[in-house]
């Protein structure tokens, strides 16, 4: 996977709370919409490349891949 990406959902696997998880996902998202992806900010779009939820999070998220 070249651009691994993540969703609320799974940040709540990660154990986040529902309001946490689609707090991070539209800080993401306006996040890279001010960097110039305005791709990012459709309403409907609830998935972001997981370096931008790492760069708010602070830590380091792994990704397993099957």
């Amino acid at each position: 996977m070249n651009n691994p990406t993540m969703t609320k959902k799974e940040l709540i696997e990660l154990g986040y709370g529902k309001e946490a998880a689609a707090k991070i996902i539209r800080i993401a998202k306006h996040n890279l919409v001010q960097e110039g992806l305005e791709y990012y900010s459709n309403s409907r779009l609830g998935r972001v490349p997981i370096p931008a939820v790492e760069a708010i999070l602070g830590i380091t998220i792994s990704v397993e891949v099957n």
